[in-house]
């Protein structure tokens, strides 16, 4: 019987479903997890907050001094100082801003820096757009979820309860514009398992990532 990974990269674009099925596999089987999102997030909403424009020398001397930590739980929360974000960190508002600080450098180092720390401290799953190429590329698993763009549509449109349909096509184009942005973070790994979840269930996405983990689930 093969052992279970130390740690499981799982990336994928926007409503892939790697932040689903990263958290559903890591409850299976027994792994932390940490939606590295979260943390870009997280700190264009500190520098928006603190008025820090999206720049390479304004950001470099923020995310130096900015208090965002990781924290302890089986599904990792993100913390601005003693502020738990994790619930205010999926507004519209927010997501129209996150790809330009997360696609600054020093930002990407900083915080590639706590993730590779926090992946060190126990069997953990990270999921990402850039976990097994860059973050942990000795990750002995790595998983691409991929779907086409009207499927991921259709999924995120779902999560947040979008129906009417002008709504919707305002959903896809914002998803659209993210992929676009978030191109250059976005890797297919070298040996990663590619998993095209467009006309999969969630649960059939599920069974097959434990089988390549190695988990009872």
């Amino acid at each position: 019987m093969r052992a279970a990974p130390s740690s499981i990269a799982i990336d994928g674009p926007a409503a892939s479903g790697k932040s689903t099925v990263s958290r559903v596999l890591a409850k299976r089987c027994g792994y932390h997890f940490l939606d590295t999102g979260l943390m870009y997030r997280a700190f264009a909403l500190a520098a928006l907050r603190a008025s820090v424009p999206a720049t390479e020398e304004a950001c470099a001397r923020f995310v130096a001094e900015v208090e965002l930590r990781i924290g302890e739980e089986l599904e990792a929360h993100v913390y601005l100082g003693s502020e738990d974000v994790t619930n205010k960190l999926h507004n519209r508002e927010l997501e129209a801003h996150v790809s330009s600080y997360a696609r600054l450098a020093p930002v990407r180092q900083a915080l590639i820096e706590r993730q590779r720390a926090y992946a060190a401290r126990w069997r953990a799953v990270l999921a990402g757009r850039d976990i097994g190429e860059v973050v942990l590329p000795d990750a002995p698993l790595k998983i691409y979820l991929d779907a086409d763009e009207n499927a991921r549509a259709r999924r995120r449109n779902s999560e947040r309860g979008i129906g009417h349909q002008g709504e919707a096509r305002q959903s896809q184009q914002a998803l659209s514009r993210r992929d676009r942005l978030d191109a250059a973070q976005t890797y297919l790994a070298s040996g990663a398992i590619v998993i095209d979840t467009s006309a999969l269930t969630l649960e059939e996405v599920i069974e097959r990532v434990l089988g390549l983990a190695a988990c009872e689930g």
